[in-house]
Parts: structure tokens; C-alpha cells; sequence
């Protein structure tokens, strides 16, 4: 065997990335860790998931929709300051560096060899690494793993300019608060900054060629999605098509295709995301891209040459980060032939929306094109002491749970703290627990939790 520089090398720190270099160091195997930026973390950390979620955290909290129940004694009122964000900002940064001190600290303890600077494929085992003083070294690896992650898609005739026309990095680094905001999208990007800026006094416009938000949950949840997003004020402008975007001074007009003009300050375009494969050089590793970009793999992350193995963003949907971290996992597991190989079960999914979604198995629209025979349990957030407590009006629970068996196919929840309270029922189908088992369950009480027990029992009364 001719003789490797490591046993594995990993392009990209971000979730995936340093998932699969702490298990593989675990493993006692030798891990270099190749970062292009100056900071570790991916995008995930340093300009996506992180940021936009402490953002969110302080809207939320700054906003009237924390504010009722018995949070209308404490909560502050009057108007949102314009300098918020330039604050917000500053607190987001003091996480960020909590976050990858905490991570370069995993890193280094686990014996992972950090290498920064530019990689791209030199043959199928060799990478070329351009290192920020201009020098290249070349690094053989048994094992290669790409987890360089996603960016956003900027379209050419979409005059993106850092200032009123930008993509979801971009709009991060705003210092103060716009008066108007255009959304481009209806996706999960789109509603999450839509409902980041609405509540805080912000003038928000969604436009979407689909005929609802979020097009593939059920269409209960996005109506209540829709109705809150209608009571925030945002206007909605469904099927509907952007013909134009342009920037007029201080201005951003958008041409729709239904023959109206809107004029913003800012102009957010959140249409999807494209990989970041293109310094990587794949044609000297024998791997090429389909026509929409990707590189095909298999249910163990396997491209075509079968060392290389591609994780997170760069596998495509669902692009969370928590998948991405468990792909990791499990890449590594079957590059060294370890036990578990093989994905963890039902991984839950979440939208941090204001309100939150989260759901986890499969949809009713699945459901119903296999022709299952399936009840719905429901509950609502109101009708537990805890939601009159915390002023929760809307927020509900359904569980999906099919009629022979009484196994739970699927758990949908909108409303506060929705992506900690899907964790429930995550475990309960991973352990392959029937519907029974959590009506027969105890909860602490008062908790929205309860709601298990309320939609097991309404399933119940079905079956």
C-alpha cells in the first residue's frame, strides 16, 4: 500500500466537516481538517444557521409576540430602536466566538491537525493545498471527505450590491433596522427572515410563485403559518413572479408579473442555494457534476470513486445542519468499517420561523399517496395551562399514527419552542413505540410537553 499523510482529510469545517474529524479521531485515526476562511465553522456558524438564529432569538423576544400570557406584566413596550440590530449584531458576535473557541477546543483536544487555506483535487488520493502564505503542499489520504457546504444563489440579472440587494449573508450585516423589506421566496429562508423583520416594526413584503409558503408541509400548518405571517403584517404576494429588480438611489423597485411595481429599502433574494464545488477541481478525482450541479452519491455518501465521500450542504436536501452532523457520523463509521453505519432513524427537521415548525416522519400528502390508513391526533397549545400561561394562542400538535398497528408515522408541531419539543416524538418512532405509549405517558405539569398525551389520547379515541 503506498503511504497516506492521514487516513482522513476533510475539505470544510462546518457542521458535517468537524462531526466526521471528531469521530474519526475517536477512532484513533490521523485527521487533517482543511478550512479556507480565517475562522472555523462553516457557514453554519460564522454567516447561517447561528447568526440568523440569535437574530431571531432577540426579535422574538423584543416583539409582541413574546409578550403575552403572563409575560405582558414584564414585557418592555414601546417602539423597536433602529440601532436594535447594530445591538442584536454585537450580541450574535460574543455567541459566534463562544461557539468556535468552543469547537477549536474539541478540535485540538481530539488531535485533529488543522490545515488552513485552499483545497482542490490533484488526483483521485491527492489534494493540493494553497496555504494563506501562497505556498502549496501537496496531501495524500486513504479516506476524503467534501463538506465545503453551500452559498447562496445570486442569479446574474438579480443586481446584487451589498447595500439593498441582498442574499441571506448579506442581509445579516445590516446595522440598522430598513423600514421596508422585500422577500423574494417562500422557502424556509425566506419565512425566517420575513418573520425575523416583521415583528420588529419592519415593512414586510413575500413574494412566491407557489400558491402557499413552505410548499411541501401539510396544508394545515401552512395556513397557520400564513395566517400568522397575515397578522404580523406581512403582505403576501403568492403565485407571483419577479419580472424585474432595480435599484433607483436609495430605492429597490421590483416588477411583478402580475404588473405592479413594489419599492423597498432593502430587497432580499432568497431562492434557493448552489454547491461549493467549483475550486475543488473534481475532474482530477473522476467525479463530475450533473447538469444542476450536484455529484451523485449513495445512501452511504459515496461517490463514484468510493474513498471520497460527500456530507452536509453538498449532499443537497435537507441542508440542515443536524443531518449534516449526522452524515458525518456515519460516513466515517462505513469509510473504517465501524459499527453503526448506518443513520441514526427519523431525524427531525426545523424551521425557526416566528412561530417555530417542526415536524418529523412522514406528511398526511405522503400519507395519502401511498394510500395509508392513518388517524390524526391533535392538540393545541391553548388548551394546556402552560399555553395560557406563556399567552400561546395558535401554536397545535397533530400526530399522524397508522390504524392497525398504532405506530406514530409522523409528528407535526407550529408554536413556541416547536424544534425542542419534536425530540419527543423522534425518540418514540425510533424506539418504535406505539401511539399508546404516550397516552399512557407522564408529563410534567404545567408543560406544552402535555400535548403528546392529549393528541395520543385523541388518536385513541379513533382507533
Amino acid at each position: 500500500m503506498e503511504p497516506y499523510d492521514y487516513d482522513l482529510l476533510i475539505i470544510g469545517s462546518g457542521p458535517g466537516g468537524q462531526s466526521a474529524a471528531l469521530k474519526a479521531a475517536a477512532l484513533g485515526k490521523r485527521v487533517g481538517l482543511i478550512e479556507r476562511k480565517p475562522y472555523l465553522g462553516g457557514v453554519s456558524l460564522q454567516t447561517g444557521t447561528i447568526p440568523s438564529k440569535a437574530l431571531r432569538e432577540a426579535a422574538y423576544l423584543a416583539s409582541r409576540f413574546a409578550g403575552r400570557g403572563m409575560r405582558e406584566a414584564v414585557q418592555a413596550r414601546g417602539q423597536v430602536p433602529r440601532d436594535f440590530l447594530s445591538e442584536a449584531v454585537a450580541c450574535e458576535k460574543r455567541v459566534i466566538e463562544s461557539q468556535e473557541s468552543l469547537l477549536l477546543s474539541q478540535l485540538m483536544a481530539a488531535g485533529v491537525t488543522l490545515l488552513p487555506g485552499d483545497a482542490a483535487f490533484y488526483d483521485p488520493c491527492t489534494l493540493t493545498l494553497r496555504r494563506p502564505d501562497g505556498d502549496e503542499i501537496r496531501l495524500r489520504a486513504g479516506i476524503i471527505i467534501l463538506a465545503t457546504g453551500s452559498r447562496p444563489r445570486r442569479p446574474a440579472d438579480v443586481p446584487f450590491d451589498r447595500e439593498r440587494v441582498l442574499d441571506s449573508t448579506g442581509i445579516l450585516k445590516l446595522q440598522h433596522l430598513p423600514e421596508q423589506l422585500l422577500v423574494v421566496g417562500g422557502g424556509v429562508i425566506a419565512c425566517e427572515f420575513a418573520t425575523l423583520f416583521a415583528p420588529l416594526g419592519v415593512q414586510v413584503q413575500l413574494v412566491d410563485a407557489h400558491e402557499h409558503v413552505l410548499a411541501y408541509l401539510d396544508s394545515d400548518i401552512q395556513h397557520d403559518l400564513e395566517e400568522q405571517l397575515l397578522d404580523m403584517g406581512i403582505q403576501l404576494y403568492m403565485q407571483t413572479r419577479v419580472e424585474r429588480i432595480q435599484r433607483e438611489g436609495e430605492r429597490v423597485l421590483t416588477s411583478l408579473d402580475n404588473s405592479e411595481t413594489l419599492e423597498t429599502d432593502i430587497l432580499l433574494y432568497a431562492l434557493g442555494r448552489e454547491p461549493n464545488y467549483a475550486s475543488l477541481n473534481l475532474d482530477a478525482a473522476g467525479l463530475t457534476a450533473d447538469d444542476h450541479g450536484w455529484v451523485r452519491i449513495n445512501e452511504n455518501f459515496q461517490t463514484a470513486q468510493r474513498h471520497i465521500y460527500i456530507i452536509g450542504d453538498l449532499a443537497g436536501r435537507p441542508s440542515l445542519a443536524s443531518t449534516a452532523m449526522e452524515q458525518g457520523r456515519v460516513a466515517v463509521n462505513h469509510a473504517f468499517a465501524h459499527e453503526n453505519a448506518h443513520p441514526a432513524g427519523q431525524l427531525p427537521m426545523a424551521i425557526y420561523t416566528i412561530p417555530e415548525l417542526s415536524y418529523v416522519g412522514e406528511t398526511e400528502r405522503e400519507l395519502q399517496e401511498r394510500g395509508a390508513a392513518y388517524v390524526v391526533g391533535r392538540a393545541r397549545f391553548s388548551e394546556t395551562a402552560r399555553g395560557q400561561i406563556i399567552g400561546a394562542e395558535r401554536g397545535f400538535m397533530k400526530l399522524l399514527v397508522e390504524r392497525g398497528s398504532h405506530t406514530i408515522l409522523g409528528v407535526h408541531i407550529i408554536g413556541e419552542s416547536a424544534s425542542e419539543l419534536i425530540h419527543v416524538g423522534q425518540m418514540a418512532m425510533n424506539c418504535h413505540a406505539t401511539v399508546d405509549v404516550l397516552a399512557n405517558s407522564v408529563f410534567n405539569y404545567p408543560t406544552l410537553a402535555q400535548c403528546y398525551k392529549s393528541a395520543a389520547m385523541d388518536c385513541l379515541r379513533q382507533l
